[in-house]
């Protein structure tokens, strides 16, 4: 049996193009090489390329997302591994373009991967499920702004974030009616539509979920103590909070957040690595989001959780190619 071709698919239009790169090395480094010819290919706002030996690029072909190598040879992927975290990789636009050309891939499909990144529209669908949120108020761009009805309605602190989830952009953390108005000039830098949600004072818990075998499965809780005010990029990328794997809480509260956890999952029909965000108030989990593409550097959440519960991230990331090519095959 000839080996199947996987294309490790990184980059991305969004700042966090970078971390995409290191999550796609590790990916392209733990496959396994007796299974699979695993090649990469880096997608830039400007480039689509394919990196050949001693890092040549060469160009992708958009109409069938295949590369002509300097042997003339046409390769086609059997399986992209989608390891694009921010647009357009984790936003369903990469995964619509695949699903017209015929291309396989791995993770969710388009349609949960846009939703999953519209914050509003998830927790909104999710709320129908008896999962729970925060109390929130959602803003387009242009519309009027009732500061004193925010206020009276969400209480203070709130938060002011960017609708469509990407790495923590735009956030502010607003604690004066008075900053309210500047805090959302800063989240409308990010997204024509912003949601200003109420506080919940409690921890917060970052929850991996896969489905691994045929199974939903939560491969760990770990929890997120920010040394800075709250989890915003420079903690989630810049090392700037400490993460605690498993989280400290007791059985039964582990118990609430891996059911809830899954049922989110399994609600919003989701495939692939999916890290889900909570707090935890009085025992309750709330949703905050979920990533459908989640970091995957070695410092990752999801690689920590994964050694954690003693999936070797080989394996991990061969379940993935595996489902790929069974869904293919239907």
């Amino acid at each position: 049996m000839s080996k199947k071709h996987v294309a490790v698919v990184m980059g991305g239009y969004s700042d966090e193009y970078v971390v995409s790169l290191k999550s796609g090395q590790l990916i392209y480094d733990s496959l396994d090489r007796d299974l699979y010819n695993v090649h990469k290919v880096v997608i830039l706002k400007d480039e689509w390329y394919f990196l050949g030996e001693n890092d040549k690029k060469y160009e992708i072909n958009k109409g069938d997302f295949s590369v002509t190598l300097d042997t003339q040879e046409h390769l086609k992927f059997d399986v992209c591994f989608n390891i694009i975290h921010g647009t357009p990789g984790e936003n369903g636009i990469l995964q619509a373009y695949w699903d017209a050309i015929g291309q396989t891939y791995t993770g969710c499909d388009f349609y949960q991967s846009a939703l999953t990144f519209n914050k509003k529209d998830t927790l909104a669908v999710l709320s129908k499920y008896g999962i729970p949120s925060a109390k929130s108020v959602y803003l387009r761009k242009g519309e009027h702004i009732n500061t004193d009805e925010i206020v009276e309605n969400l209480g203070l602190p709130l938060f002011v974030k960017p609708n469509q989830s990407g790495s923590s952009l735009g956030i502010t953390k607003v604690k004066e009616k008075s900053e309210l108005i500047a805090a959302t000039e800063v989240a409308f830098k990010e997204d024509n539509e912003i949601l200003i949600e109420s506080f919940l004072d409690g921890m917060e818990v970052s929850v991996g979920v896969i489905d691994f075998k045929g199974e939903t499965i939560v491969i760990g809780i770990t929890e997120i103590i920010p040394t800075n005010e709250f989890f915003d990029y420079e903690a989630k990328y810049e090392g700037a909070s400490e993460e605690i794997t498993p989280a400290r809480i007791d059985e039964e509260t582990t118990k609430r957040v891996e059911e809830i956890a899954k049922r989110a999952y399994d609600s919003l029909g989701m495939s692939g690595f999916s890290r889900s965000e909570f707090i935890l108030m009085d025992g309750i989990p709330y949703m905050l989001e979920m990533n459908t593409n989640p970091g995957f550097s070695p410092a990752s959440i999801i690689p920590q959780q994964a050694r954690h519960y003693g999936i070797s991230i080989t394996d991990l990331c061969g379940n993935e190619v595996e489902k790929a090519l069974a869904k293919k095959s239907k």
